[in-house]
């Protein structure tokens, strides 16, 4: 220290060059004394803050992944739901068919369910999505409870056709041939006159010539030809049941002959009033024309 005003620092190089002399005075020393400080204070605050921030950049990519994966789960979830609701509305209407089958429940009080009144398996559609919003614990256990209502109403059918199989042998069942539904059950525009009629039964369109099939077992109580059906087949089973087959091309069988569910009682064609080959399938119960679609349980 020079005079109690300076601070001096001499510099001692090990070479034999001159020796240097820095010479602070006291204010600039504390000037440099509080730079040092306050570029101390400032680094330690950067450093601070850049492994603060280095932390919260890895928290929220470790956030990013779980959110990523929460949302796949998510949609795995929605996705599995959406498939229950579609097996659960398959086995109601299943079971809507079993029910009318079986004379438990009446087409009427039933009818403007899902499934039933009109249309063939393309009315049926996709069940709607499930979205997340509604992917609650409330929806899950509805659904649950619609199951276990499904699968008590099954068993008791169940029961119940094991009891009567006989009954049930002699119930259509099945589609008359492979084909598409061209027209339902109902009201519709006459292909012929336009007018607005009543359609008994349902037309299946298939090429010519394909086999016609019995629904069930029966006996044939009508092979014949008229203007209308062209070449038809009545079968009448047991429960007051009768099926009608029209339209067909040839017929394979003759009144009185006994048939079982399966047996080729004649071919596609388009004999009598019809556009096209197809056949005219109708079911009656005690003489009251009813929607052949929920007596078929082929899907």
């Amino acid at each position: 220290m020079s005079g109690n005003k300076h601070l001096s620092i001499i510099i001692v190089p090990h070479t034999k060059t001159n020796c240097r002399t820095l010479a602070f005075s006291r204010r600039r020393l504390r000037v440099l004394i509080g730079a040092a400080i306050l570029f101390a204070v400032a680094l330690s605050a950067v450093l601070i803050d850049y492994f603060s921030m280095s932390s919260l950049r890895n928290r929220h990519k470790q956030l990013n992944v779980e959110m990523a994966e929460q949302s796949d789960r998510l949609e795995s979830y929605e996705s599995y739901v959406k498939n229950l609701k579609g097996t659960i509305a398959s086995y109601e209407n299943y079971a809507k068919k079993l029910n009318i089958m079986a004379g438990l429940k009446s087409p009427d009080i039933i009818g403007d369910e899902a499934g039933l009144g009109g249309g063939g398996p393309d009315s049926l559609g996709e069940p709607d999505p499930v979205p997340a919003q509604n992917l609650s614990l409330a929806a899950v256990q509805n659904l649950a409870q619609k199951a276990s209502s499904v699968e008590n109403n099954l068993g008791t059918l169940v029961n119940f056709f094991e009891s009567q199989a006989a009954r049930l042998a002699s119930t259509p069942t099945i589609w008359p041939t492979a084909g598409w539904l061209s027209s339902p059950f109902g009201y519709r525009a006459d292909p012929f006159t336009g007018k607005r009629t009543f359609h008994y039964g349902i037309d299946i369109a298939t090429n010519h010539g394909n086999p016609v099939v019995a629904t069930a077992d029966g006996i044939i109580v009508r092979a014949a030809f008229d203007k209308m059906l062209g070449n038809n087949v009545v079968i009448s089973h047991t429960g007051g049941i009768t099926t009608t087959y029209g339209h067909l091309s040839r017929m394979n069988v003759k009144a009185g002959q006994k048939v079982k569910r399966g047996d080729l009682i004649g071919a596609i064609g388009k004999t009598g009033k019809a556009l096209g080959p197809h056949v005219h399938y109708e079911v009656k119960v005690d003489g009251r024309a009813v929607n052949p679609y929920n007596y078929i349980l082929e899907e």
